[in-house]
């Protein structure tokens, strides 16, 4: 990113040249898979929009004024129209002339049904994992790959966070007079000196947010969410039901009774999540609780899903510090307790307002707009960098950075890996099985050797060869 100071004057502490190795090698593990994050990652932003796009046939429903049909009635239709499935939650419309959500168990699939709330007309049908949005999101956690898919998203993230340290401290500035080049691209340089400043510069701007991002996103992911329920549990600071998912999340539901059972019931009764019967009047009444409580969309009500007979009432915006839970007695409509994100534990309400920004939910359009110019930032970096290797490899390589001949490190840069080791775990055991690989395998093969530059080249073809 920036050049390299000559032979006497260039520091070793630590060596520029194997800074510089592992920064092209950590890009070339990550560049594919920073694509595909930053792009789907960039249209998640606009959640709320794509789905009030693609819904919005559900809304400004004609209404003939003959009064809103009871919730109870709503979802009475919807589990008519699916004969043998069963109530799992009903999500308040967020205005009379909408449809309202009936999210339905159908042979074990979550289906969510949308019911005109004057008419009680089935509207349409979808599988919930198959909404755009949550394609979209396995594709940006999992890559559609279940728990190994969301183990090797972690892993890319994890060697980002090495590309863009790495990075920084190639492009910290060495005898740079001016800040051409620093904080903007210089336009007079000729092209390759234009494609360097892009790359450079543009990850000066991004990389605190993208830091951020890849941060903030580590607790959804299989392996680094499951370390840090270990962590909380070793510490004693486990939170009862953390309100997000790590890894593939929840398997599709699988009834444990026969739909046969249920075929009998009342019109105002249906099959709960553990196959019992559940009094859809309840909804009724906590409908009619909630609604002046004014919590922001969307609210979901369910049934009891464990040993209480109580049933849950909660806020689920995309906004988490506005998140609020109620227990809710089924027979009155009484909020037996209330929890505000403020009660939560501190590492939830850290990790909640972090997952919050991530979605670009947490201070409006602002957020948005920083998320989306941190991903097309990512996107640019990536494509600079294809081009400048492209531009520098010599026919027959890898084009990688050589080796020197006696690498240095600092005890700062071990600490650093050290730390990074530890607090991402994937990336210590990967990047210990690429020192053994390179060290007792690579190094010993010459034709591989030399495609890879693991043989050391003398400092002035180093110099010529820098990347800035």
């Amino acid at each position: 990113m920036s050049a390299a100071e000559s032979p006497a004057s260039r520091k070793p502490w630590p060596d520029y040249r194997a800074v510089w190795r592992w920064h092209f090698y950590a890009g070339i593990v990550c560049i594919p898979f920073v694509i595909i994050l930053a792009i789907s990652g960039a249209i998640y932003l606009f959640k709320p929009q794509i789905e009030a796009a693609i819904e919005q046939k559900y809304r400004n429903l004609s209404i003939k004024g003959s009064g809103q049909s009871a919730p109870s009635s709503q979802i009475d239709a919807a589990l008519k129209a699916f004969p043998g499935s069963r109530f799992q939650s009903y999500e308040i419309p967020e205005s009379p002339s909408t449809a309202s959500h009936v999210l339905i168990d159908q042979d074990g699939e979550a289906t969510r049904v949308y019911v005109h709330p004057e008419s009680l007309a089935i509207l349409g049908a979808v599988i919930e994992r198959d909404r755009f949005m949550k394609v979209l999101f396995r594709i940006h956690g999992e890559l559609l790959m279940g728990d190994r898919g969301s183990m090797l998203v972690e892993l890319a993230a994890s060697w980002t966070i090495l590309m863009i340290l790495s990075g920084l401290y190639l492009w910290w500035p060495r005898k740079t007079r001016g800040l051409g080049g620093v904080v903007y691209p210089r336009l007079s340089g000729g092209s390759r000196i234009f494609l360097r400043d892009i790359h450079g510069v543009t990850g000066f701007w991004i990389s605190g947010l993208a830091l951020f991002l890849l941060v903030s996103g580590l607790p959804w992911a299989k392996f680094w969410g499951d370390y840090l329920k270990k962590a909380r549990a070793i510490t004693g600071t486990a939170a009862v039901q953390q309100d997000w998912t790590n890894g593939a999340g929840p398997k599709p539901i699988r009834s444990e009774v026969d739909h046969s059972e249920h075929g009998g019931m009342s019109r105002n009764r249906r099959g709960d999540r553990k196959g019992g019967p559940v009094d859809l009047s309840a909804v009724d009444r906590i409908v009619a609780m909630v609604t002046p409580l004014a919590l922001e969309p969307p609210v979901v009500i369910a049934p009891p899903n464990g040993g209480s007979g109580d049933w849950s009432a909660k806020s689920m915006t995309a906004n988490r510090p506005l998140r609020v839970d109620l227990t809710v007695d089924p027979a009155t409509g009484t909020i037996k307790s209330r929890k505000d994100f403020a009660s939560k534990p501190l590492i939830d309400r850290l990790i909640g307002t972090g997952i919050a920004a991530h979605e670009g939910q947490l201070f409006g359009w602002p957020n948005q707009l920083l998320g989306l110019l941190t991903a097309l930032g990512l996107v640019l970096l990536s494509v600079s960098s294809v081009m400048m290797w492209w531009n520098r490899r010599e026919p027959g390589s890898l084009g990688a950075p050589s080796s020197a001949a006696s690498p240095r490190f600092s005890i700062g840069l071990l600490i650093l890996i050290l730390g990074l080791g530890i607090y991402l775990p994937l990336f210590g055991i990967s990047l210990l099985a690429v020192l053994i690989v390179e060290t007792l395998i690579l190094k010993r093969i010459p034709p591989v050797r030399r495609w890879l530059g693991l043989q050391a080249n003398s400092p002035r073809s180093a110099i010529e060869t820098s990347p800035a």
